[in-house]
C-alpha cells in the first residue's frame, strides 16, 4: 500500500499577491502523518491556522479564498495543485498576507522547489477514496458540469467554452498525475481585457500585469478607451485594432487557457481532504462549481467513510481454499474463509460466500435464516489468522487464540446469498505473540460488522 508523504524541507517563494498587489511570502513546510493541508496566517495576532478543506472556502470570484479562525487566505489554488499533483498529503503552509503571491501566474515555482526539496515517506497508509459509480454535480444556469467515473488512478478530462473568437473551445487533458510538472504546470492564468476594468472597480488584480496572466483581448475598443486601460495597468498603447493575446511571453501551448483550468480544477479538489482514484471531467469549469462539486464529494465521503475493498471475481485469489487449510487447523463446519484475495504487509481481505446450506441455518432459524454474530467475528478473525501464519515459517505449528473483543457493532443481517467481504488490520505491530487487529465485514458496499479484537500467536507443543 502506499504510504502518506511530506516535505524533508521547508521551502519559501516571495512575490506580490494578484489581488492585493502587497509583496508576500509564502512557505511550505513538513508536517506530520494525517495532518493534511493548513494554511497559517503568520501575520495575525495568534498566528490562527486554517483547516484546508473545502467546507471553508467563502468566496470563489476570481480565486479560491479560505477562512476559519478569524483569517482569511486568498488564491492558493495553484500551490495546493503542486501539492496534490506531486503526491504530498501533510503540509503546514504559512503566509505572512492574506493571499498567496501570484509569481507568473502559474504552478511551476511550487512544483520546481517541491523537487528541490524532495519528498519523504512517512508510516501511516495513503487513504485514496475509491470511485466506484458516476457521481455528478451541474450548474443548469451556468451550464457548467464536473462528473467523476471509476478509474484505476487520477485523471482529468477539462473542456473550456467562451462567447470568444479567440478562445471559442479548447480542452486539455492529464492522464497521470507524474506528467503534471511537464503538462500542466507553466500555464498561466488568464483575463479578458473587457473584464479589466470590472475587476479593478471591485478592488482586484491589483497586482496583475503581463508578467503573472495571459491577457486576452478580443473584442475591439476604441483607441481611446484601450489607451485609458493600458496606462491603468502601466503598460505601453497599443494598436486597438490588434486582437489576440497580449503577453510578454508567447503561449507555452495552444491551449494553455484550458491547462491552466484543469491545473484549477486540480487545486480545488485537493481541498477534498482525500485522494482520489476517478477520472474527472469538467466541461466550462471554474472555482464555484468546483468548490461545490468539492463539498459534494465530502459528503460523499462521510457517509462512505469505509470503503469495501474491490472485489473481482474473476481474478485468481491469492488463497484458495487448499493454502487456508495449510494455515488454519479448521475444518467443516468451522472453516469459515473461501478465499483471499489481497495481502499486504499489515492487511488482509478475504471472502466467504454464504449459502443455504451452512448447517448453522438449521437452528438459526429455521424460518429465517441469520448468521449468527459470533461467527461473523469468527470468521473475521480467521481471516486475521491468516494474515499472521502467512508471515510464519511452518505455520501448521501454531495456532492462534482469542484474548480480548471490543468495538464489535452489527448493522445489518447476513443471510443466505450473501457475499462476505473482510478487511483486517494490524492496528500495531506483533509482540511477543500478540496482535492487535482492526476487521470489517462488508455485503456489497455496506459495513455489516466491525470489531477490533486480541488475539495471541502460540507455538503448538
Amino acid at each position: 500500500m502506499l504510504k502518506q508523504k511530506t516535505l524533508k524541507e521547508s521551502f519559501s517563494l516571495s512575490g506580490k499577491g494578484l489581488h492585493t498587489g502587497l509583496n508576500l511570502t509564502v512557505t511550505f513546510n513538513p508536517a506530520p502523518d494525517n495532518h493534511g493541508y493548513k494554511i497559517q496566517r503568520t501575520d495575525l495576532e495568534g498566528q490562527p491556522v486554517i483547516d484546508a478543506v473545502a467546507d471553508h472556502v467563502v468566496e470563489t470570484t476570481r480565486g479560491t479564498v479560505i477562512a476559519q479562525n478569524g483569517a482569511k487566505v486568498s488564491t492558493i489554488e495553484h500551490g495546493m495543485a503542486a501539492l496534490y499533483a506531486l503526491g504530498i498529503d501533510n503540509c503546514l503552509i504559512q503566509v505572512d498576507g492574506p493571499e498567496f503571491p501570484i509569481l507568473d501566474g502559474s504552478a511551476q515555482y511550487y512544483v520546481k522547489e517541491i523537487e528541490r526539496v524532495g519528498t519523504v515517506e512517512q508510516n501511516a497508509v495513503k487513504d485514496f477514496y475509491i470511485i466506484k459509480s458516476k457521481i455528478e454535480f451541474r450548474d443548469e444556469a451556468t451550464g457548467s458540469s464536473i462528473i467523476v467515473l471509476p478509474d484505476e488512478r487520477f485523471s482529468l478530462n477539462v473542456l473550456v467554452s467562451y462567447d470568444s473568437n479567440i478562445i471559442p473551445n479548447q480542452f486539455a487533458t492529464l492522464e497521470d498525475m507524474a506528467k503534471f510538472k511537464d503538462e500542466v504546470a507553466a500555464s498561466r492564468t488568464f483575463v479578458f481585457v473587457r473584464e479589466i476594468e470590472p475587476l479593478l472597480q471591485a478592488g482586484l488584480i491589483k497586482g496583475g500585469d503581463l508578467d503573472n496572466a495571459i491577457v486576452i483581448y478580443e473584442r475591439e475598443m476604441s483607441q481611446e478607451s484601450f489607451d485609458k486601460l493600458a496606462d491603468v495597468m502601466k503598460v505601453p498603447h497599443m494598436d486597438a485594432k490588434h486582437l489576440g493575446y497580449i503577453n510578454h511571453k508567447p503561449l507555452v501551448w495552444p491551449n494553455e487557457c484550458a491547462r491552466h483550468k484543469l491545473l484549477d480544477v486540480i487545486g480545488d479538489l485537493a481541498l477534498i481532504g482525500k485522494p482520489i482514484k476517478g477520472r474527472i471531467i469538467a466541461t466550462r469549469p471554474g472555482h464555484t462549481i468546483n468548490n461545490k462539486f468539492a463539498r459534494q464529494m465530502r459528503k460523499e465521503i462521510r457517509l462512505h467513510e469505509i470503503q469495501a475493498p474491490i472485489y473481482d471475481c474473476n481474478r485468481a485469489p491469492i488463497m484458495d481454499v487448499n493454502r487456508i487449510r495449510e494455515l488454519l487447523p479448521h475444518r467443516y463446519p468451522f472453516q469459515l474463509v473461501d478465499k483471499v484475495i489481497e495481502i499486504g504487509a499489515n492487511y488482509i481481505v478475504g471472502v466467504k460466500n454464504v449459502t443455504s446450506n451452512e448447517p448453522f441455518f438449521q437452528g438459526h432459524f429455521p424460518q429465517e435464516p441469520v448468521m449468527p454474530g459470533v461467527l461473523q467475528i469468527e470468521a473475521m478473525a480467521q481471516v486475521g489468522g491468516l494474515l499472521v501464519l502467512n508471515s510464519v515459517d511452518e505455520p501448521e505449528r501454531y495456532s492462534t487464540y482469542f484474548l480480548k473483543i471490543d468495538g464489535v457493532k452489527f448493522r445489518q443481517k447476513v443471510v443466505p446469498g450473501d457475499t462476505l467481504l473482510f478487511r483486517v488490520e494490524l492496528m500495531a505491530p506483533i509482540r511477543r505473540g500478540i496482535s492487535t487487529m482492526k476487521g470489517y465485514v462488508f455485503v456489497g458496499e455496506k459495513v455489516v460488522c466491525e470489531a477490533e479484537f486480541m488475539a495471541q500467536i502460540v507455538k503448538n507443543k
